[in-house]
This record gives C-alpha cells, sequence and structure tokens, in this order.
C-alpha cells in the first residue's frame, strides 16, 4: 500500500469527521475492506449497522477511495433516502397503524423503486434518478440525484441484511413504545412481515454483508442526539430533536437494532466491532478476502 494512499484516506476522513486518524489505524483497519471490495469478483455491498455507528461515513469513504485511486465509479445509495413521504406514512398509519406514521421500520420504504434501481444498475441501465430525503422535514426533498455510470453498488442503511425477528422476542415488550401504543402486536407483526418478504428480497441481491456492530444499544441515543445537532447545524435549521423526541424516536428502532447486534455478526461476511467513542476496535471475517 503507498504511504499516498494512506494520506488520502486519512485526508478524506479528517474532511469528513473533523478528527484525525493514525496511519497505522488506517492501514489495519480501513485498507482492508477497501481490498476486500476492489479484489472481489461481486459488486454489489451491504453496509449496516445502528444508527452513529459511522456506516454513512465509511461508505462515503469508500466511495471517494474508491473513484480516486482505483478509477471505479461506484453507485452510493442510501436506504433512508426511500422514506416513504410524510403523507404517505400517514395513510399507512392510519390504514395499519399509528406507529407507521414514523419512519424508521421496514414498511416505511418505498422499496419498490429501490428495487428498480438496483435492476437498473444490474444491467447497466444509466442514467438512474435516486431520490433523496430531508430529515429535518422529514419529507421527501423535490431534488433527485442522477447516477450515470457506475461499477460498484453500496447500499448503506441500519436495517440493511436483517432475517425476520423471532416470534418470542418479537411478542416480548422491551420499552414503553410497545407496551402502551403496541398491545396487540400490529406494529412489529406488521413490520417483521416486511421483513420476511420484499426487504429480504432487496438484501439478497447483494453478494456481501459488510455489518458496523455497536458495544450496546445504549450508545445510540448519545451518538443519536450528535447527529441529529450535526444535520440541524448544517441545514441552519432549529428543527432537530431534542433529547425527550429522541428517546422516543429510538424506542421504534430499538427491538429490531437489539435483534440484529445478536444476529448479524453470524451472517455478515465482514464484521467491524466499534467502541464507546465510534472506533473500531476489530475488523473480523476479513482474512478469507485478503
Amino acid at each position: 500500500m503507498k504511504i499516498d494512499i494512506i494520506r488520502f484516506i486519512q485526508d478524506q476522513l479528517f474532511k469528513l469527521t473533523k478528527n484525525k486518524f493514525s496511519q497505522s489505524y488506517i492501514s489495519k483497519f480501513l485498507v482492508p475492506i477497501i481490498y476486500m471490495i476492489i479484489n472481489s469478483k461481486d459488486n454489489k455491498f451491504l453496509i449496516s449497522g445502528s444508527q452513529g455507528v459511522g456506516k454513512t461515513t465509511l461508505a462515503i469513504l469508500l466511495k471517494l477511495v474508491i473513484e480516486k485511486i482505483y478509477k471505479k465509479k461506484v453507485m452510493l445509495l442510501s436506504i433512508d433516502d426511500y422514506y416513504f413521504s410524510k403523507s404517505k406514512r400517514l395513510k399507512l398509519a392510519k390504514i395499519i397503524h399509528p406507529l407507521l406514521k414514523t419512519r424508521g421500520v421496514p414498511g416505511t420504504h418505498n422499496v419498490k423503486e429501490l428495487n428498480e434501481h438496483i435492476n437498473q444498475f444490474i444491467k447497466q441501465k444509466f442514467p438512474i434518478k435516486i431520490p433523496l430525503f430531508d430529515k429535518i422535514k422529514d419529507d421527501i426533498s423535490r431534488k433527485r440525484k442522477k447516477i450515470n455510470n457506475a461499477d460498484i453498488l453500496l447500499l448503506e442503511g441500519w436495517c440493511c441484511g436483517s432475517l425476520p425477528i423471532e416470534k418470542k422476542y418479537l411478542y416480548k415488550n422491551i420499552n414503553q413504545l410497545e407496551s402502551n401504543y403496541d398491545q396487540d402486536r400490529v406494529w412489529r407483526k406488521y413490520y417483521n412481515s416486511m421483513l420476511k418478504g420484499e426487504y429480504k428480497k432487496i438484501f439478497s441481491m447483494f453478494d456481501k454483508k459488510i455489518y458496523i456492530q455497536p458495544p450496546s444499544f445504549k450508545y445510540v441515543l448519545k451518538w443519536r442526539t450528535f447527529q441529529e445537532k450535526k444535520n440541524a447545524n448544517k441545514s441552519r435549521s432549529k428543527e432537530f430533536m431534542n433529547m425527550k423526541m429522541l428517546k422516543i424516536f429510538i424506542q421504534h428502532y430499538e427491538k429490531l437494532t437489539k435483534w440484529m447486534i445478536k444476529i448479524m455478526p453470524v451472517r455478515a461476511d465482514i464484521l467491524i466491532k466499534i467502541d464507546t467513542n465510534q472506533k473500531i476496535k476489530k475488523l473480523l471475517k476479513i482474512n478469507k478476502y485478503q
């Protein structure tokens, strides 16, 4: 590995995170992931992990490095950009369950459009106009991003690659949201059925899964709070969720996130374990791709 490549990664990471990472850290934890993607015969990769683990940062970094150093075009998709509009979720809330008005769980994404875009990539039918979701406004942006060509597809998202939740754990109430607002389990059974159907089909289209595992779920609120303020500062908006709102918000994600912490280390092709400071502490299952 040439030192200028490592320095390029170091510079890009600083721009993305405002933190300086050592060259040894980059060489040990990030270069092997890039090598795996570049040297693989496959070209479709999932990146998943709980809110705040750094999956978006990793995905953006991979795109920057692969395009700059290896001269291959990367089509980067975020499952978050495929959330249904606010009006569509309100309709789902009236028809199926009130909790579906909040974006997040399987069943609140436009998987039909996502499926179309993945198939366009597979068939190399460009351009592809992908949606953008405005999290501050909690609605679909009027803008679209045009992709003219791509050699590699990355899809990042918190629930990507998950199996449906087993019945015993699905039915167990683990927070106030479930015990107070989903007593009949309609909401959780609905999003779990989506995992068994439409989402399973989407995830099966990908060749390899990269999972970023947090130390535990309790850090998600802390990381998500920081993320929310960062997004609000970028948009110069005061419309961000406070701590109380975020505590309620992440309860929508809690069960599936905890389920993934349990099952994804076995299912992932590459497992990235991070510490309480969101830094990588272990990179597992990588050797067989080198």
